[in-house]
């Protein structure tokens, strides 16, 4: 191990009971909702609030309510058992209200909603404070100006989800009043942590880290609210364990900073690789962020950020300049009792942990904005993520400002985390179902691809997973026509060797949709089979089996594992492919298709399911690496299998 590397192991053993491979790790009972940008002095809001249904719509303000029908816990949605109340009917409106107290001495107070389902308007103390739309995507109020000089403060939030309506970002949220097919119960209202922080005057409101590993250069971008005096400055700090990267001192303009910090680069890669950020090794920089007036300490922040680049090389995805096999599980981020809200902090962090155990290194999180702190332990502990749009299901002008005005949200929250490696605003042409026939259909997907790489330009993008692909930097295809292990064979002849990639274009159809649009060929980007499998598993006796839904079916799990062992090896053996995501991790209400029951206990082992992803199968694992060979050299599959890189 080179010096630099022994130092950062002794820094790690130093300090064993308050890092994680480089980052601060929370407790679930005190951890930050925004990772990425915590500040010591805060209060969670979570907890018991006054509720009540506004079914007609006969609420506007707060004073016309004439008493509070419910007590919800916050921030489990209203559908949710968790929340107290359970209620899965069409609701349109709801109305939540509760005080808290909070000291804000000479600073301002600002109030936080990591996310409310799906228009939001707020009063504080009986004023009328602000209004958001989007179902994922957070927003802050600073609520100073209306705050009482004693006593507490109160809260009170309408949220308006209007069931039926298939022209906002939904996702997978069922427009029925029991969840069939695909589609799950609804969330309506608060469904992510609500908090309140006391800030000085002039704080930081901002900040986006963005590698180049190109330059062995962090890019840092840092925004400033509030009194902007001559003299601010900005002070960061990086550092990786007990080595000090960078200590460094920006003069602000116009309340803004952007800057290239460039880091000594010794230019060889053994040194290089102990700082790079990879599933394998998920180095952290862990940042300190101040803001000064000349000799004075206004605000003060922690972060972090890594070193690390994705990228597109002709036929394959590339991680940290060297091609990188993607194993990815499609991740559809629902629990039993708490629907699309975490039941703890915990809970994200076994997610994790578990898709880790089982062979993968990412995870496509389907339909669905998470949660922060998903995105926090995914960067902790190694995991890429697909971060891919909710989508609408109406092609309408309406539909096209909400989506692009949410995801552009989505964008600016999500884009520090190093985790996220792709971005994906469409799936299977949801929301633009006539893109062979319509050129307004197919002229947004481009938009929205272009305005991805223009808001981010350092991530490949997806433009339409799954089918009828025009603006894209990976082909992804959906494939449920090889779900088991009787069909597993007929991979080779889809995908095989023999099979011209120009005709695979021209003739395949899987779902009936072409995997390409005339005009926009199969240009040289990796080829991923991004969907496949579904196989659902339900035992004979269990309540309701005729509903189960799968693509196939079993009883028995023996032949659950056969399969998924037998289709995972045939995969693995396709080199056409620079990937693949698998459904599903989990069971997810009537889809049963999940490697891991609902409550997350696996349905066989978790040493089996991870050899069979790897493509380890008894009878063929020697031969699985000279299957790969023309392909991938002995690092890659190295790195492909997991043991790469440390």
């Amino acid at each position: 191990m080179n010096t630099f590397g022994k130092w950062l192991e002794d820094c790690y053993v130093k300090n064993p009971t308050d890092r994680n491979n480089g980052a601060v790790v929370s407790q679930p009972e005190t951890a930050y909702p925004r990772p990425q940008l915590e500040r010591a002095n805060w209060i969670c809001l979570n907890g018991l609030w006054s509720f009540t249904f506004d079914d007609r719509g006969r609420f506007t303000k707060p004073t016309d309510i004439p008493n509070w029908t419910h007590t919800i816990e916050v921030p489990f949605a209203p559908e949710s058992a968790k929340s107290g109340i359970g209620d899965r009917g069409f609701h349109p409106n709801c109305w939540y209200e509760r005080e808290f107290e909070v000291d804000k001495g000479e600073g301002r107070v600002l109030l936080h909603f990591g996310a409310v389902d799906y228009h939001a308007r707020v009063w504080v103390n009986g004023q009328f404070m602000a209004e958001h739309e989007g179902g994922y995507t957070p927003f802050s109020i600073d609520i100073t100006p209306v705050l009482n000089e004693n006593g507490p403060q109160k809260v009170t939030v309408w949220a308006q989800d209007d069931p039926h309506d298939l022209a906002k970002p939904r996702g997978k949220q069922d427009w029925q009043l029991e969840p069939h097919s695909i589609w799950y119960p609804r969330t309506s209202g608060i469904w992510q942590t609500v908090w309140a922080e006391v800030v000085p005057s002039t704080y930081i409101d901002r900040i986006r880290w963005t590698p180049h590993f190109d330059r062995w250069e962090i890019g840092f971008e840092a925004f400033v609210a509030g009194a902007l005096d001559d003299g601010i400055q900005i002070k960061v700090k990086l550092t990786v364990g007990c080595q000090l990267l960078v200590n460094d001192t920006y003069e602000v303009i116009n309340g803004e900073i952007h800057r290239r910090i460039a880091l000594s680069d010794p230019g060889i890669d053994d040194y290089r690789n102990e700082l790079l950020w990879s599933p394998e090794k998920p180095t952290l920089i862990d940042v300190k962020v101040q803001l000064w007036h000349n000799d004075t300490l206004l605000d003060e922040v922690k972060s972090y950020t890594a070193m690390r680049t994705v990228s597109i090389q002709r036929d394959r995805f590339m991680l940290n300049g060297h091609p990188y096999y993607l194993r990815l599980v499609l991740d559809q981020g629902y629990w039993p009792d708490t629907l699309t809200t975490a039941p703890s902090d915990e809970a994200l962090r076994q997610d994790v942990e578990l898709v880790k155990a089982m062979g993968f290194n990412g995870v496509r999180k389907h339909q669905k904005i998470e949660d922060p702190r998903f995105l926090y332990w995914a960067d902790v502990l190694g995991l890429m993520v697909w971060e891919e749009m909710p989508s609408a299901y109406r092609f309408t002008p309406k539909a096209v400002e909400r989506i692009t005005k949410e995801w552009t949200e989505v964008i600016q929250r999500d884009s520090s985390h190093p985790c996220i490696v792709v971005w994906v605003p469409f799936n299977e042409s949801w929301g633009v179902p006539d893109l062979t026939a319509t050129a307004a259909h197919r002229n947004y997907v481009q938009a929205l691809y272009h305005l991805t790489k223009t808001l981010d330009p350092t991530r490949p993008v997806i433009g339409n997973d799954g089918w009828e692909s025009t603006a894209t930097d990976i082909i992804g295809i959906h494939d449920y026509g090889v779900h088991d292990r009787n069909k597993a064979k007929s991979l080779a002849k889809r995908y095989g060797p023999q099979v011209n990639i120009t005709e695979l274009f021209d003739r395949r159809r899987p779902g009936g949709r072409v995997l390409t649009l005339d005009g926009y060929p199969h240009s040289g980007q990796p080829v991923m089979l991004t969907e496949f499998g579904g196989i659902a598993y339900a035992a004979r006796e269990t309540p309701n089996a005729d509903k189960i839904w799968g693509y196939a079916q079993f009883s028995n799990v023996s032949e659950l594992q056969k399969n998924y062992t037998a289709l995972l090896n045939g995969v693995n053996k396709v080199e056409m492919f620079s990937g693949f995501c698998y459904t599903q991790l989990t069971d997810t209400f009537q889809e049963a298709n999940g490697l891991l029951y609902a409550d997350r206990t696996p349905k066989f082992s978790i040493e089996a399911i991870k050899a069979a992803t790897l493509g380890w199968t008894t009878e063929e694992e020697d031969a699985l690496p000279e299957a790969h060979e023309a392909k991938w050299s002995e690092v890659d599959l190295l790195k492909a299998n997991g043991n790469g890189n440390g």
